[in-house]
């Protein structure tokens, strides 16, 4: 009887184990407010290169004549600071200098032929003129002679209508000639004065080449070397080099403005509103957070070839110079638009 007493006990204590606790109606409450549904705050982050508002890239000169290669003599440092109007690089301009000290020879040679031609024409006029008034004088003694005809001999006003004749052939083909050759002395000079216009073109054209040989910064900036092929590889330019003209030199940019050009998809250019604040992250530099903010963005979208994505092209302003801001550094944009529609 015990026994069964005792089972009895433990069937009754499992049964009441097995129970479960009544729920409780309390409900706890968001911890933050802000995390509500129809409150959360969508943010765009778009990605792109950081460049230059102002900048300027340099060429090898170029330069008339058969000249397709220079030597390269100075260089600036790569990533010196300079001034407009400083000296960027310079080439050898041996055989300019020799060009154009023998085009200044013969320019000058030329002018002192064509002074010579011009002095000469006006004597030739001169004489010429002399001769017409010589011509013309006969002519008239030959005139006068001829009024004495009714007081001569038959054979003597023949000869004196003789002399006239000829005295007047003589001034008409005195006067043609003079004319003729005062055309042809005109034309004479006119090529001698082509000729030295043509050797001053040719000796200006080599002073502008000497000029070109010395590369002076167009704007104040920091320079970046280009690199270029020489020696079967890609580098930056040396003294001593041969280089060819049209090759990049140098880059200057001003470090002080400098903005970030990115692509931006169709879904998220409602968020691309005038002035929207913005902030930039770049690659290289984790920890490095800047100020920007949104200038402008191209009215029409432009996609890949064959690819249906299409993107907008947006320019943000960095409103914060830093000394880690360089060109074509790759960069993330993170902007929060407005906050959109109430719960439901």
């Amino acid at each position: 009887m015990r026994h069964f007493a005792f089972a009895l006990a433990l069937i009754v204590l499992a049964l009441s184990g097995c129970t479960r606790p009544a729920p409780s109606t309390a409900y706890a409450a968001p911890a933050n407010p802000a995390a509500a549904p129809g409150r959360l705050k969508r943010e765009v982050r778009v990605t792109g290169t950081v460049q230059a508002v102002h900048s300027s890239k340099i060429l090898i000169p170029q330069i008339y004549g058969n000249y397709s290669s220079m030597t390269l003599t100075h260089l600036i440092e790569n990533g010196a600071s300079v001034k407009e109007g400083d000296m960027i690089a310079t080439f050898d301009a041996t055989n300019m200098m020799d060009t154009a000290r023998d085009a200044k020879g013969r320019f000058d040679d030329l002018g002192h032929q064509v002074d010579q031609k011009r002095a000469q024409n006006r004597a030739d006029a001169e004489k010429r003129a002399t001769d017409l008034k010589q011509a013309q004088a006969d002519l008239a003694t030959a005139l006068q002679e001829l009024r004495k005809g009714p007081v001569l001999s038959e054979i003597d006003r023949l000869k004196n209508e003789q002399r006239a004749a000829i005295a007047r052939i003589h001034v008409e083909s005195l006067t043609k000639a003079n004319a003729f050759h005062d055309t042809a002395d005109a034309a004479a000079l006119r090529v001698l004065e082509l000729q030295a216009d043509r050797q001053k073109v040719a000796m200006e054209r080599a002073q502008t080449n000497i000029d070109k040989l010395t590369v002076k910064a167009p704007l104040s900036g920091m320079v970046a070397q280009e690199n270029i092929f020489r020696a079967n590889s890609m580098g930056h330019a040396q003294e001593g080099d041969q280089l060819y003209r049209g090759q990049p030199l140098v880059s200057i940019f001003d470090p002080t403005e400098m903005q970030v050009v990115c692509n931006v998809g169709e879904p998220d250019v409602a968020a691309l509103v005038p002035g929207v604040k913005a902030s930039l992250h770049l690659d290289a530099y984790p920890d490095l957070t800047l100020p920007a903010h949104f200038e402008y963005a191209s009215p029409v979208a432009s996609s890949g070839f064959g690819s249906p994505i299409k993107t907008f092209t947006a320019v943000f302003h960095i409103d914060q110079s830093d000394s880690h801001l360089l060109p074509d550094l790759s960069a993330a944009i993170v902007l929060e638009p407005p906050t959109t529609g109430g719960s439901r």
